[in-house]
C-alpha cells in the first residue's frame, strides 16, 4: 500500500494507524508540512500526551463544530459572531489541523464551504471582512482568514484562492505602520501587539505557500514586538504605552517573534519564562479574561520552544479542556460565542498532530 492509499483508508476510518503513519502518510500525500519524510520518522512523537481520552474528545468536538457550520458556509453565533470571518477562519482550520483537506476526509465539505465563505467576503482592495459581524476591528478577522487561505492554497494551489491570498497579503504589507505593527483599521496608523500577531502569522503563512512577502516588513516586525516586552519577559499591549504585562498578549508576543522567524535569544527566552507563571491548572485561567486565545497562542509557543516547555505545557493544557468540554462535545467561550471556544480548544488539543505547516516546529 503506497501513502496515497494509505491516507485514503485513514480518512475514510478503515484502518487504525499509529501517530508516527499518520504523520507520514499525511504530511507526503497532502504536500502538507516543509520537512522531510526522514526527519519525520527519526524525530520521536510526543507519546502518551494524545491519549485515547484525548482523541475521544478531540471527535465528538470535530462532529459537534461540523454539524454548527451554516448553510453558507459561515460558522459563529450571537451578536456581533453569527457570520464572522474570524470565527469561520478558526473553525476551518481546527477542521484542517485533524487531517481532512478541501474536499477530502471526514471533514473536507465543510472545509470548501467555510473556504467559499470567507473568499466571498473578499473586497476589491483585499480585505476579507463582514461589516454587519465586527466586533474586534477588521484586521483581527482579516489576520486569521489570510492565515486560513493560506493553509489552503499551500494544500489545493486552488487559482482563486491564490488571487484572493494575494490581495489579502498585500493589504496586510501595505498597512504596517511606521513602528512595524497593525491595529484594527486597514491603515498605516496605530499598532498593537495583538493584531500585529495575527498579521505576522498570516504573512508567515503565505510565505511558506510560496507567495513573496519582503524581508523589511518581518524585519520593522520583529523591532516593533522587542520593544513591546517589559523587563519582567512578558509584553504590554502597545508600544507607546508604559503597560503592564499580561498572559494573553504575552503569549501572542512569542508568537509573533516566532512566525518573523526568532526562535531563540534572549527575548524568546524571557518570554516563554513569562508564561510558565501561568501553567494551566484547573479553570483558573478562565477567570483572567481570554483563556482561549492566550492558550490557543501559548501552546503555539511551548510545542515551538519543545523539551521541557512542551512537556509542562500540553499536559496542563489538555486536562484543563478535558475537564472543561460540555457533554455534547463544545467548549465553552464568554467573551466571543461558542463555536470560536471549539475551535480554539480542538486547535490546541491537536497540536501534536503537526500537520499544518504554521504550527510545525
Amino acid at each position: 500500500m503506497n501513502l496515497d492509499e494509505l491516507l485514503s483508508d485513514v480518512l475514510s476510518d478503515r484502518w487504525k494507524l499509529t501517530r508516527r503513519e499518520w504523520l507520514l502518510a499525511g504530511m507526503t500525500s497532502l504536500g502538507i508540512g516543509t520537512r522531510s519524510r526522514s526527519m519525520i520518522a527519526a524525530e520521536p512523537l510526543p507519546r502518551d500526551l494524545v491519549t485515547s481520552q484525548t482523541q475521544q474528545a478531540i471527535e465528538r468536538g470535530l462532529a459537534w463544530l461540523a454539524k454548527r457550520q451554516h448553510g453558507d458556509g459561515a460558522f459563529g453565533s450571537g451578536g456581533g459572531f453569527g457570520r464572522n470571518v474570524a470565527v469561520t477562519a478558526l473553525s476551518g482550520i481546527a477542521l484542517l489541523a485533524s487531517g481532512s483537506t478541501p474536499g477530502r476526509g471526514p471533514h473536507g465539505e465543510q472545509v470548501n464551504r467555510a473556504i467559499d465563505f470567507v473568499m466571498s467576503m473578499s473586497k476589491p482592495n483585499g480585505l476579507i471582512h463582514v461589516k454587519e459581524q465586527d466586533s474586534y476591528g477588521p484586521m483581527y478577522g482579516h489576520g486569521f482568514a489570510t492565515l486560513f487561505l493560506a493553509e489552503v492554497y499551500g494544500m489545493s494551489k486552488r487559482a482563486d484562492a491564490r488571487e484572493k491570498l494575494d490581495r489579502a497579503v498585500r493589504l496586510i504589507i501595505q498597512t504596517q505602520n511606521a513602528e512595524g505593527g497593525w491595529r484594527y483599521q486597514p491603515e498605516p496608523k496605530e499598532a498593537d501587539i495583538s493584531a500585529t500577531v495575527c498579521q505576522i502569522m498570516a504573512l508567515r503563512a503565505a510565505r511558506n505557500a510560496g507567495l513573496h512577502v519582503p524581508k523589511e516588513t518581518v524585519d520593522r516586525c520583529i523591532d516593533y514586538v522587542k520593544k513591546c516586552q517589559n523587563s519582567d519577559g512578558g509584553f504590554r499591549y502597545q508600544l507607546v504605552r508604559r503597560g503592564e504585562s499580561a498572559f494573553p498578549r504575552s503569549a501572542a508576543g512569542v508568537v509573533a517573534l516566532h512566525s518573523a522567524g526568532l526562535y531563540a535569544g534572549k527575548e524568546v527566552e524571557r518570554s516563554l519564562d513569562y508564561l510558565r507563571r501561568y501553567l494551566p491548572r484547573g479553570s483558573m485561567l478562565r477567570f483572567e479574561g481570554h483563556f482561549f486565545y492566550g492558550n490557543y497562542y501559548a501552546t503555539q509557543a511551548m510545542w515551538r520552544a519543545g523539551g521541557e516547555y512542551w512537556d509542562e505545557w500540553y499536559p496542563a493544557i489538555r486536562d484543563t479542556l478535558l475537564r472543561d468540554q460540555l457533554p455534547d462535545g463544545a467548549w465553552t467561550d464568554s467573551t466571543v460565542c461558542i463555536e470560536y471556544g471549539t475551535a480554539m480548544a480542538l486547535i490546541i488539543l491537536q497540536m501534536p498532530n503537526n500537520l499544518l505547516p504554521i504550527f510545525q516546529r
